[in-house]
């Protein structure tokens, strides 16, 4: 579980108590800050499922924002106020699904970018932008379902039943799926880590 950890590390954020209904019912009434509130409770996991399907941290915040404006412009038709995370993760899940029908997603990209600016952080920073690099292009190397399954349960805590209900399979696919895109993260980290050591 350690690319989990590393997820955590990454984009953790502190949950807040529910209450998706109230703060629905205030955003439509045009309470700008409750509708801000909700973003930020769901944020994380809207966040996991687009860089779950996209595979750069980048092309997920691009997704989460464009699906942010949707769910505020469809927020009338949320049916289930109480359940406006998983409303938010469905749309957040077709436009990243739409973003890479329209375009295939430089998954590398985003990460050199910001070399030179790795230079002048401290140790531990740069150490960790190393890690959460290793682990995105880990990801990367994943289908899309299996960085679905991965992101979903080991960085958001979700079970296989509400995982199955959101990519469209049964819970048993769920587990085979998390259990091979495991080992297969496992053992791509392993290798780079031998590799570096090596050098």
């Amino acid at each position: 579980r350690r690319f989990a950890v590393i997820l955590h590390g990454v984009m953790a954020q502190t949950p807040e108590p529910d209450n998706d209904a109230a703060l629905v019912a205030q955003s439509r009434a045009g309470n700008a800050a409750a509708f801000e509130q909700l973003v930020r409770r769901h944020y994380r996991t809207a966040f996991a499922v687009a860089l779950a399907i996209c595979g750069s941290r980048a092309d997920a915040e691009d997704v989460c924002q464009d699906a942010i404006i949707k769910a505020l412009e469809k927020l009338d038709s949320c049916r289930a106020p109480d359940r406006f995370g998983p409303w938010l993760s469905e749309i957040v899940r077709n436009h990243a699904l739409n973003a890479l029908d329209h375009a295939r997603v430089r998954r590398a990209d985003p990460l050199e970018d910001d070399s030179g600016a790795d230079e002048r952080t401290p140790d531990r920073n740069l150490e960790r932008r190393e890690l959460a690099g290793r682990l995105e292009r880990a990801l990367a190397t994943l289908s899309p379902r299996e960085r679905e399954v991965v992101v979903l349960h080991d960085l958001d805590g979700w079970n296989h039943r509400a995982i199955s209900r959101m990519i469209g399979t049964s819970e048993v696919m769920s587990r085979q799926l998390l259990f091979t895109a495991r080992r297969a993260l496992r053992a791509l980290l392993d290798d780079v880590k031998a590799q570096e050591n090596l050098s």
